[in-house]
C-alpha cells in the first residue's frame, strides 16, 4: 500500500459530485461477461457485455478472472467510456480486482486503463467492494461469496483485508454447457445449478480445514454475503443455507454489488484523499 508522501501539501475536501467540477473519476469492475462502471455525476451504472470488435469480431478480452487481450480490454474501455469523459483533467479511478488476481492482473488492468488518461488508479479486492456495498461489519471477519458468469470466488476479509481466497473457474454462464461427460462422478451427476452449489460448499470446507484459528468459522457462522448474478438465482443459493448450516445473505442488486462499492470508495477518496488509504487497496501514482 503507497501512502501520499508527507511533505505533499493535503488538498482542501471537494464538493460532492456532480458539483464538483474540479475533478472526475471512475469506479470500474471489469467481469468476464459483463463491465460495469460508474462515472462521477451519474446516477446510473454503465453494464454492458464486456466484448471487443477487432476485424468485425466479437472477442471477449477478459476471461475467468485474466486479462487475456489487454490491448483489446484498452480499446473497449475507450469505446465505453472515453466520450462520457470531460476532455480537461485526468479522473481518479477505482478498480475492482479478483481477491486471487495478484500483482500480474494489476499490472495488466493499470496498462488498459491508461487509455482513459487516469491521474491515479487506486485497486481494491471486489470482496471487499462488495463488503462496502453491503454496509458490512469489517470491523469482524467476513465471508463473502461472489458467484459470477465465468467465475465463483470465496474470499474471508479479515479487517476488510483478504486473508484467504478460492476461486473455480465455474460460473452462471456455463450452466448450459454443463453436461455429464462419460466417466460419471458424483460431483458430475449434479445439476448445473447444484454442482455451483456444491462448488461454493468445497471451497469454504477447504478454508475451514486449514485455518488454524476461528475466523473462517466466525465469518461462516454470522452468514455469508453473496454477490453477482449467481446469487439471484434461487436454485443455486437456496441450498446454501443448509449445506453450509450458515444463514446466506444475498446482498442488494448482487450483480452491482462491487461496482456500487468501489463507487462508494471513490466518493470517500474524492472527498478526501486521506481516503485513498483503505485496506487491502494499492495505490498507484
Amino acid at each position: 500500500m503507497t501512502t501520499m508522501p508527507k511533505d505533499r501539501p493535503v488538498a482542501a475536501r471537494h464538493r460532492s459530485w456532480p458539483w464538483c467540477r474540479r475533478c472526475s473519476g471512475i469506479a470500474l469492475d471489469l467481469g468476464s461477461a459483463r463491465t460495469r462502471a460508474w462515472t462521477s455525476g451519474r446516477r446510473t451504472i454503465l453494464d454492458v457485455p464486456t466484448i471487443t470488435f477487432p476485424d468485425e469480431v466479437a472477442i471477449c478480452p477478459v476471461q475467468r478472472g485474466t486479462i487475456v487481450d489487454t490491448p483489446g480490454t484498452s480499446r473497449m474501455l475507450d469505446r465505453l467510456l472515453g466520450p462520457r469523459l470531460p476532455r480537461r483533467g485526468r479522473p481518479l479511478l477505482i478498480l475492482t480486482t479478483p481477491a486471487l488476481g495478484g500483482l500480474a492482473y494489476r499490472a495488466e488492468a493499470r496498462t488498459a486503463v491508461e487509455v482513459l488518461r487516469p491521474r491515479t488508479v487506486l485497486t481494491v479486492p471486489a470482496a471487499r467492494a462488495v463488503a462496502v456495498a453491503a454496509d458490512a461489519d469489517l470491523a469482524r471477519p467476513l465471508l463473502v461469496v461472489d458467484i459470477g458468469a465465468h467465475l465463483t470466488e470465496v474470499t474471508l476479509l479479515t479487517d476488510g483485508a483478504v486473508t484467504d481466497a478460492r476461486s473455480t473457474a465455474l460460473g452462471t454462464g456455463d450452466l448450459d454447457s454443463l453436461t455429464p461427460p462419460a466417466r460419471i462422478t458424483e460431483l458430475d451427476s449434479l445439476t448445473p445449478p447444484a454442482r455451483i452449489t456444491e462448488a461454493v460448499v468445497a471451497m469454504v470446507s477447504a478454508m475451514l480445514d486449514q485455518d488454524r484459528t476461528s475466523q473462517t468459522r466466525d465469518a461462516l457462522r454470522h452468514g455469508p454475503l453473496l454477490a453477482g448474478g449467481g446469487a439471484l438465482r434461487a436454485d443455486i443459493t437456496r441450498p446454501l443455507d443448509g449445506r453450509l448450516q450458515a444463514p446466506v445473505q444475498p446482498v442488494l442488486a448482487p450483480h452491482t454489488a462491487a461496482v456500487r462499492g468501489a463507487a462508494r470508495l471513490l466518493r470517500a477518496a474524492h472527498a478526501h484523499p486521506s481516503a485513498l488509504a483503505v485496506p487491502g487497496a494499492a495505490h498507484h501514482h
